[in-house]
């Protein structure tokens, strides 16, 4: 028999910080504690066998992004939504799916028609691909990354943590709404792109466009996923971390290339095609762009600085109710400590990494071109437009091109984390996982398709987490890595923690 999954304690009510009370807070550089007290954890009952089958299945299908986009499975992706469809039938019966993306269409678009057309709808965001399994890493995996084995405690497989979980999360609890008689006063839209691994151009971006020519104006709530509840996650907080994504850095990649004359390798000439290329890297990488503090991270350092030591918190204190363009003593050496860590250093300005580099075919043959590819990830204001000006001066060669080949995307927009639809988030996250961790804003470096909609006006308040708790920062290393596995128990709190967050969602 299937048994039932019972966590958390009991529901209740909550004090929520009020909007009034953070503003004030600010207007007066007050900086106490800005964590959320007395939320009281819930019980949800969710029936965690038949669940974990279903994840276990999802992960055996292999909705592979590759970078080569020409090789696409096509059926992997077909055969899925048709899973899906069986999985979870009263999903189906009752809300409108749809399926988009150009030129592919494999994305999907549910929507859950609200009892209120008038109230702005919510948007919850996962995505169907997942990362190529390296063949050389296939012998470090304790199990076969695509078999969905459930073992030891653990659902095993690529896509269970990024972001398959999310996915199934969703619809399970959906599915458990929908038995229950239960409808949402605004509408729901669920969306799961086809292409996150390499952007979301195909998928993500079409939807969102779509949804906008449909004449959404303003979404209240769009989550997607971001960082697991970990403990240590951040530098500096041994303590279990919720991280709430606020903004994203922007995503270009730049190929640079040296198109010359090859030749025999026994009359080289005194500069080669890839040594000059090569000389080109070196000067970018030397052009850092400079630091500065953005908005989101004000933000966080908001929350999260009255958590850190107290010793520090003058200049955390600095930070969070400083003024853009004007850099402080204590700002200066916030940003001293920050750039002498590789994780915080990326917060503080648009980086480059150089990640691609491809020249010859032969040990004695002058390869007539090199290519490198760099990637970047901008912080606001830094367009496509100005990172190219950056590389060409920094280089100071014009025998190098440069040409944008990605779907080039700016930083996005700054939810607000002193909102309602924060305040709700925050309160699921404890519902579901207690208050015995700190809950912060912050500015996600990475990206996720969700960069999509906060770019635009109609989805400002975007919030990215992803609903799981993690063991440790060692668990972390299964995105897009090896062994990428999650706790059985632990799949039982994401699917409760999105079922009350639909029920907390109604009090926006």
């Amino acid at each position: 028999m299937a048994k039932c999954f019972k966590y958390g304690v009991i529901v209740s009510q909550i004090a929520l910080i009020g909007l009034s009370f953070s503003i004030q807070a600010k207007e007066n550089n007050d900086f106490s504690s800005m964590q959320m007290k007395g939320v009281e954890q819930v019980s949800v009952k969710v029936d965690l066998d038949p669940a974990v089958e279903r994840l276990s299945k999802a992960v055996q299908f292999r909705t592979i992004s590759n970078q080569d986009r020409n090789d696409f499975d096509e059926k992997a992706f077909t055969d899925y939504h048709q899973f899906l469809e069986k999985a979870y039938p009263n999903v189906h019966k009752t809300l409108k799916r749809e399926v988009l993306g150009s030129p592919r269409p494999f994305s999907l678009l549910y929507t859950w028609k609200g009892k209120d057309p008038s109230l702005p709808p919510a948007l919850f965001y996962a995505h169907q691909d997942v990362v190529p399994v390296p063949s050389e890493s296939r012998d470090q995996w304790a199990v076969d990354p695509f078999a969905g084995a459930v073992q030891d405690g653990y659902i095993w497989g690529r896509g269970v943590l990024d972001d398959k979980n999310q996915i199934h999360g969703i619809l399970e609890a959906a599915e458990m709404k929908i038995k229950e008689g239960w409808q949402p006063s605004r509408t729901l839209y669920f969306v799961f792109g086809q292409d996150e691994e390499v952007g979301g151009p195909e998928g993500a971006k079409y939807i969102a466009d779509v949804l906008e020519q449909r004449g959404i104006k303003r979404f209240a709530f769009v989550i997607d996923e971001s960082a697991p509840l970990t403990p240590g996650i951040f530098p500096g907080i041994p303590d279990n971390t919720a991280l709430i994504g606020i903004a994203q850095k922007g995503f270009v990649s730049l190929e640079l290339a040296m198109n010359g004359i090859g030749g025999h390798s026994s009359q080289p000439p005194e500069e080669s095609n890839i040594g000059i290329l090569a000389k080109a890297i070196t000067k970018l990488e030397a052009a850092q762009f400079p630091y500065r503090i953005h908005e989101a991270v004000r933000h966080q350092y908001r929350y999260m600085g009255p958590e850190l030591s107290e010793d520090k918190q003058p200049m955390y204190a600095a930070v969070a109710f400083g003024k853009d363009g004007e850099i402080t003593p204590l700002e200066q050496k916030f940003i001293d400590e920050m750039a002498s860590q590789q994780v915080t250093r990326a917060m503080l300005h648009t980086t480059i990494a150089v990640t691609m580099f491809n020249a010859g075919i032969k040990d004695n043959v002058l390869p007539p071109s090199a290519t490198a590819v760099v990637n970047f990830r901008p912080m606001p204001g830094d367009t496509p437009e100005v990172i190219i000006a950056h590389v060409k001066k920094a280089i100071g060669d014009d025998r190098i091109t440069v040409r944008d080949i990605s779907a080039s995307t700016p930083a996005t927009n700054v939810a607000d984390p002193s909102s309602k639809s924060y305040q709700q988030l925050e309160k699921t996250i404890r519902q579901i996982y207690g208050n015995d961790l700190i809950v912060s804003p912050f500015f996600v470096i990475g990206g996720s398709d969700s960069k999509h909609f906060q770019a635009r006006k109609f989805a400002p308040d975007v919030y990215t987490i992803t609903g799981l708790q993690l063991e440790s920062v060692k668990e972390f290393a299964g995105f897009h890595g090896v062994n990428e596995r999650i706790r059985v128990d632990e799949y039982g709190r994401t699917i409760g923690f999105f079922y009350k967050l639909m029920d907390n969602l109604e009090e926006l």
